[in-house]
């Protein structure tokens, strides 16, 4: 077991709530609110008008650029508005489809591509025509990060089915339930990339998906090496930095990427949307997402069409017990909390949680009391304190000098902090002044 980056913590996990529970394709809502961002980089160009009658898996929002991705209806129906609506990103022009029509594109075609027959340009051109992101959370366009730079030498996948943040289950449940596909999924990702060695991290309170997975590997073929590694349980141990750490004992530079290190990273749901672009030039139109929390009546794990409210989630979860203080879009630690329920789905979220109680509510927090606890759990050897501090104070200057780009957003921090300190809101504060200033 493996486990070599330095602090962390072991939050609660709640992961019995659904850990279980097969997934169940939601009914289609009777209308889907799909953004124009929904990934990292360019806001997709609007493909269709208000009127247009589109198709299931249709265009409608085409990348702007090489870091951009674009945007397809998850419905057929007609287009019947173009406006702002609130998403995680902060308001979004988006597109909003009332279901109409047959729905064409969601049976799977029988017969798939033979994508060895593929070249490495193919493979590529056929997950950027999808729409395909990272679907971990980050949301960054699959096609660009199987991309690098001819100067960086990539040896090495690294396959992220770690999964840590508290409650969420989704890529335990498809490790489990599709293996097959993720294996081929690294296969298609390898062979794009061009390297013959993939690793996949899998934290070790997860054993019937590691099982599985290493069932599903079969027979190594020519030069190729696919290992299944277990992970030590600890968070932040699906961050892609202590991955890589964890799992090769290679360190990413300070400001650098992983690529720096020799390696790229892709989430286990990412290869399984990436299989289905490149052997059935299937668009992204549907992701699985864990509902959970103990404010709602029938958490699960679910397949739900991108641009699908909250709002229609929950009634078809069977509503609330009771109130919730705090939903939360990913997981708790990471993930950001909604004001709204008329947020939609989208690409990167993993997780919907309805969270009841006084722990779960906002807390007021008070000054800096230096215990240095935030200092121990940093996984990234940062001083969280003294950002906070710097932050707080308008004292970007300070920050500046304290790597704060080198935050990685794990929330540790702010979960040990006895003061209830929001210093990842600080760390990201600090971040997007500097920007602002350079």
């Amino acid at each position: 077991m493996f486990s070599r980056f330095g602090g962390g913590i072991h939050p609660p996990g709640h992961k019995n709530i659904t850990e279980d529970l097969e997934f169940i394709n939601l009914p289609i809502p009777h209308a889907c609110y799909i953004p124009l961002q929904q990934h990292v980089g360019a806001p997709a160009q609007l493909a269709v008008a208000v009127g247009d009658m589109v198709s299931e898996g249709q265009l409608i929002g085409r990348a702007d650029g090489f870091i951009s991705a674009n945007v397809h209806s998850s419905i057929p129906g007609r287009v019947a508005g173009i406006a702002p609506v609130p998403t995680v990103y902060g308001p979004q022009q988006s597109v909003i489809i009332e279901a109409e029509g047959a729905f064409s594109a969601s049976a799977m075609p029988q017969e798939a591509d033979d994508w060895s027959a593929l070249s490495r340009g193919e493979i590529l051109e056929r997950i950027r025509e999808a729409g395909v992101v990272g679907l971990g959370g980050a949301a960054f366009p699959t096609a660009v990060k199987l991309s690098p730079p001819p100067e960086k030498k990539i040896d090495t996948l690294v396959v992220n089915g770690a999964e840590c943040e508290p409650y969420l289950t989704v890529d335990d449940m498809l490790m489990r339930t599709f293996p097959s596909d993720i294996i081929e999924g690294t296969r298609i990702a390898m062979k794009a990339l061009g390297v013959t060695a993939a690793v996949i991290g899998v934290e070790g309170n997860k054993k019937e998906a590691i099982a599985a997975l290493k069932k599903s590997l079969g027979p190594a073929s020519g030069r190729e090496t696919i290992r299944v590694k277990k992970l030590a349980t600890k968070y932040p141990q699906g961050a892609e930095k202590q991955m890589i750490c964890s799992l090769l004992g290679r360190r990413v530079p300070s400001g650098g990427l992983p690529m720096d290190a020799g390696v790229i990273v892709q989430n286990v749901g990412t290869l399984f949307a990436l299989r289905k672009a490149v052997l059935y030039n299937k668009p992204l139109l549907a992701r699985y997402v864990t509902v959970s929390g103990n404010a709602i009546r029938k958490p699960g794990n679910y397949k739900v069409r991108i641009g699908t409210r909250i709002a229609d989630i929950v009634e078809e979860c069977g509503g609330f017990t009771e109130e919730p203080s705090r939903v939360v879009m990913g997981g708790p630690l990471c993930g950001v909390s909604v004001h709204s329920l008329d947020f939609p789905v989208v690409k990167g979220t993993s997780g919907i949680l309805f969270l009841a109680g006084k722990g779960a509510a906002a807390r007021d927090y008070s000054p800096c009391i230096r215990c240095g606890k935030c200092v121990a759990v940093c996984p990234m050897g940062l001083l969280p304190n003294e950002l906070g501090n710097a932050a707080e104070k308008d004292r970007f200057d300070l920050a500046a000098e304290l790597n704060p780009y080198d935050c990685i957003m794990c929330g540790s921090c702010s979960y040990v902090c006895p003061a209830q300190r929001p210093l990842s809101h600080f760390i990201k504060l600090a971040q997007h002044k500097l920007k602002a200033l350079s």
